[in-house]
């Protein structure tokens, strides 16, 4: 069995795609995550932004995030979809550190003492 990490897709979307056109787009990727049996997924529209660049002639994009858990075998699938996909103009996935808790910081040998060397570093 494969691991599931926390992974954040980054995605911009064409500008000159109606509303309809965009809010299907991002169901169709929403749809393929839940097929490759991604988590969690929380998507957020960031809306309709400048760029700080032209990417293939566009001025402007819409910008939509994606927070979820999955493999790894799903982000190359879903990066595929992404570059042979004429509605996505640019995208970028990162994997996220879970957050640190004091359970998981209890579990690291040696942590306590790590930290005070820190201190007392500073």
């Amino acid at each position: 069995m494969t691991v599931k990490r926390l992974y954040e897709t980054m995605y911009i979307l064409r500008p000159d795609l109606p509303d309809q056109d965009a809010d299907a787009a991002i169901a169709k990727y929403q749809d393929f995550l839940v097929q490759q049996e991604a988590e969690d997924i929380t998507i957020q529209h960031r809306g309709r932004r400048r760029l700080a660049y032209d990417i293939r002639g566009h001025r402007e994009g819409i910008y939509i995030q994606v927070n979820y858990s999955a493999t790894p075998k799903t982000i190359e699938t879903l990066e595929r979809t992404f570059r042979l996909g004429d509605d996505v103009i640019r995208y970028l996935t990162i994997k996220l550190e879970p957050e640190a808790t004091e359970d998981s910081i209890d579990a690291i040998p040696d942590a306590e003492a790590a930290v005070e060397e820190v201190a007392a570093a500073e």
